[in-house]
């Protein structure tokens, strides 16, 4: 069943953010190599295991707030239940060379998502 497997947390200023939320909730925060303004974020559950992955980065447009990312088997066919449910596709699907696909999409109360396909081979 799909569900949330990342979320991104866009920031004005990524070191600021970086450092609220490292010292806020424990996160382990690291840079990417070859990207100046993103971070990958590791949670843990309450009990200790692995808890939901995440990424920062530079905040993209003033209206960006948090998205979470559903895992699916196929964007494209979650992109066309989205139109057929009445949702709206507003980042068609994209490559993120070496890990998968995503898709941004809003929900019929206006709400924003992601999409996200899990494929090493993608470029």
């Amino acid at each position: 069943m799909p569900a949330i497997v990342h979320f991104d947390l866009p920031a004005d200023d990524p070191a600021r953010a970086k450092t609220f939320y490292s010292e806020l909730f424990g996160w382990k925060i690291e840079g990417v190599f070859g990207m100046d303004d993103y971070f990958l974020i590791q949670t843990t559950g309450l009990d200790g295991s692995g808890g939901i992955g995440g990424g920062l980065g530079k905040r993209g447009s003033p209206d960006q707030h948090i998205t979470n990312y559903i895992g699916v088997l196929s964007v494209d066919e979650y992109c066309a239940r989205v139109e057929n449910l009445g949702g709206t596709v507003v980042l068609a699907k994209t490559a993120v060379p070496g890990w998968g696909f995503l898709a941004v999409c809003t929900d019929t109360e206006g709400n924003t998502f992601g999409l996200w396909e899990e494929n090493p081979a993608s470029a």
